[in-house]
């Protein structure tokens, strides 16, 4: 592959990942599949992170009350995003918090209304981010901060990556299976740049043994929430791997707290 490959592949991650506004020319031509391209979720994670941090590093600056920067931060990134994970997260809490089978959980993910379980899911999961950020921010600083953001965003874009890959679709005519899934360089690489940018970033920023501690939390809950969704749901739905997003950087962001 050559550069520009690289760099329409990051485009094109960037552009499925979020709302940032990518230049025309990577998409000219492009069938839609993500199954070479996602290899760069991890970078586009740094981009989509990058828009948050720098709120939090320049609010940090002014002595900006450090719970309220959190929740304007996440409030970018949930901009940024368009709420696409989510969205996932949500409804992966309605289907799995009914009781029903496989078919009536499709479904459940399937209906744009949202119910209790998903509304509970979107509340503990802001909450316990808003909660780590503040702590994160109060020990370390903003630019610091900045970091773990970065490194958080590109570590939980790859879980993505790996949910996506092990599991076949549950549905052959939902947006995951519709845009092809990664094959297996682009997991392999994936997993190698986004594990790497993750360790060294959170290392900078808050030491070696939170940052591996962080990593291997979020590694374990993506492994269980993977397994879970294989046996309830025999493959992956985009809600289900909108929904390792939100977990995984939950739990990070979380550990990374408790060991400041």
């Amino acid at each position: 592959m050559q550069i520009s490959d690289y760099i329409d592949d990051i485009a094109r991650s960037t552009g499925f990942l979020s709302r940032l506004p990518m230049p025309a020319r990577h998409f000219s031509g492009h069938d839609g599949s993500l199954a070479r391209a996602s290899a760069m979720f991890p970078v586009a994670g740094l981009l989509i992170g990058l828009c948050p941090g720098l709120v939090v590093a320049l609010l940090s600056a002014g002595d900006a009350n450090p719970a309220l920067t959190a929740v304007l931060a996440l409030a970018v990134l949930i901009g940024v995003t368009g709420a696409l994970h989510e969205d996932g997260l949500a409804d992966s809490a309605d289907a799995f918090g009914a009781r029903g089978g496989r078919e009536h959980m499709l479904e459940i993910m399937k209906d744009s209304r949202i119910g209790t379980y998903g509304v509970l899911a979107l509340l503990i999961s802001f909450a316990l981010r808003a909660i780590a950020l503040t702590i994160i921010l109060s020990v370390i600083g903003g630019w610091n901060t900045l970091l773990v953001l970065l490194a958080v965003a590109a570590a939980s874009r790859t879980a993505m990556v790996w949910h996506w890959n092990v599991l076949p679709p549950a549905r052959q005519n939902g947006v995951a299976a519709s845009v092809g899934a990664p094959d297996q360089d682009a997991r392999t690489l994936a997993l190698v740049v986004g594990g790497l940018v993750c360790v060294i970033l959170a290392s900078l920023a808050c030491g070696l043994f939170p940052a591996l501690f962080g990593l291997a939390l979020l590694a374990a809950i993506a492994s269980l929430w993977t397994s879970l969704v294989r046996n309830k749901l025999n493959g992956h739905t985009g809600d289900t791997i909108g929904a390792t997003q939100q977990l995984t950087e939950t739990v990070c962001l979380t550990a990374l707290a408790l060991l400041l």
